[in-house]
C-alpha cells in the first residue's frame, strides 16, 4: 500500500516534540506570572533602582511609584480649574453608587472627591483615607463645616488603610494609585474589604496621551493598571474613558477572593483627627486647606 506524505523520521519527532515542550513551558510561565506578583528574592513584588527625578526608585511591575504629593500641596487638589480640567461630579455620577452604598476612598487628600461622594450616598457611608495626619484634620474640618456627616475621616498606613473586611461596597482611587509607596499591600486589604461583588475603581491620567500635561509617572496607561490589579484576585469590567483627561478603570472582586485580613468590624475612624488640629499650623490650615 502506498503511503500518502512523507513519514517523519525519529529525530524529528524528537525534535519537533522538544520545540512542543519549550513551547509549552513558556505559556504555562506566561500564565503564572498573570496570576501573581514575581517575588524577589527579599520576598517582596519590588525592585530597586535609581529613583528619576519623579519617582522613587521602587519598581513594582515595571512601574516606577511617583512621589507622593505631600500636604504642602493641597491646594493643587482644591484648584479653581479642577472642576474645568477633570469634571469630579461627572466622575462620581460614572459610579453610579446606591444612595446607601458604602464607599472607601484611599488617597481622600482634602476630601475633594469624598465630600461628593458623601452627597451621592445620603443613605451610605464615605470612608474618606489618608495616610497623612495634616490631610485628616483637612477632612475632619470638611466633614463638620460643610456637615458632611456620612463622611468619616480615617488615619492609615502606608500599606494598610484600615477597612473592615468584606464591608465595602466600592473602594474608589482618583489619582492617587500610582503614589503608594506599598501598592501591592494596600490593595490586598482594599480588596479583603470589598463585599463579594464589591468594586474597585481607579482614575489615573492616560499615560497613552502626550497632549495631556502631567508629569510622566503621574499618568498611568490602561494596560499597567490591568496588569498590577488583575492578578490580585479581580476581574476588570470595563473602561470608561469619558472624562477630559482621566480613564476610570473598574474591577470586580472575584468570588472567592477575600483574603485573610484581621480587622475590627468597623472601619478605625480617625477620631484623633479632633487631636491633630493643635498639630497643624494655622498658616498651614489657612493657605493651604480649604480655604477657611
Amino acid at each position: 500500500m502506498r503511503t500518502l506524505g512523507k513519514q517523519r523520521s525519529p529525530r524529528s519527532t524528537r525534535r519537533w516534540r522538544g520545540w512542543l515542550t519549550q513551547i509549552v513551558a513558556i505559556v504555562s510561565l506566561s500564565l503564572m506570572a498573570c496570576q501573581a506578583p514575581l517575588m524577589g528574592v527579599d520576598g517582596t513584588p519590588y525592585r530597586f533602582t535609581e529613583p528619576s527625578r519623579d519617582g522613587i526608585g521602587k519598581v513594582y511591575q515595571g512601574r516606577e511609584i511617583a512621589q507622593v504629593m505631600g500636604h504642602e500641596g493641597a491646594y493643587w487638589l482644591e484648584r479653581p480649574s479642577r472642576e474645568l480640567q477633570e469634571q469630579p461630579q461627572r466622575l462620581v455620577d460614572l459610579l453610579r453608587l446606591p444612595t446607601d452604598a458604602q464607599v472607601a476612598e484611599i488617597g481622600a487628600g482634602t476630601g475633594y472627591i469624598s465630600a461628593r461622594l458623601a452627597a451621592q450616598v445620603p443613605e451610605g457611608v464615605v470612608w474618606a483615607v489618608d495616610i497623612q495626619p495634616e490631610m485628616v484634620e483637612f477632612l475632619h474640618q470638611r466633614r463638620v463645616e460643610d456637615g458632611v456627616s456620612n463622611l468619616h475621616p480615617v488615619l492609615g498606613t502606608a500599606t494598610d488603610p484600615q477597612l473592615a473586611p468584606n464591608s465595602l461596597d466600592m473602594v474608589l482611587m482618583v489619582d492617587a494609585y500610582h503614589e503608594l509607596e506599598y501598592p501591592y499591600e494596600v490593595m490586598t486589604h482594599a480588596i479583603a474589604a470589598l463585599k463579594p461583588g464589591g468594586q474597585l475603581v481607579l482614575a489615573e491620567y492616560r499615560a497613552e496621551n502626550p497632549l495631556i500635561l502631567i508629569k510622566r509617572l503621574h499618568k498611568m496607561s490602561e494596560a499597567q493598571v490591568k496588569r498590577e490589579i488583575t492578578p490580585l484576585g479581580l476581574d476588570w469590567l470595563k473602561t470608561d474613558e469619558s472624562l477630559p483627561q482621566q480613564h476610570l478603570l473598574f474591577f470586580e472582586k472575584r468570588t472567592g477572593a477575600a483574603l485573610e485580613v484581621t480587622r475590627e468590624a468597623t472601619p478605625a475612624v480617625a477620631d484623633n483627627a479632633v487631636e491633630l488640629t493643635s498639630q497643624v499650623s494655622p498658616d498651614l490650615v489657612k493657605t493651604e486647606g480649604l480655604g477657611v
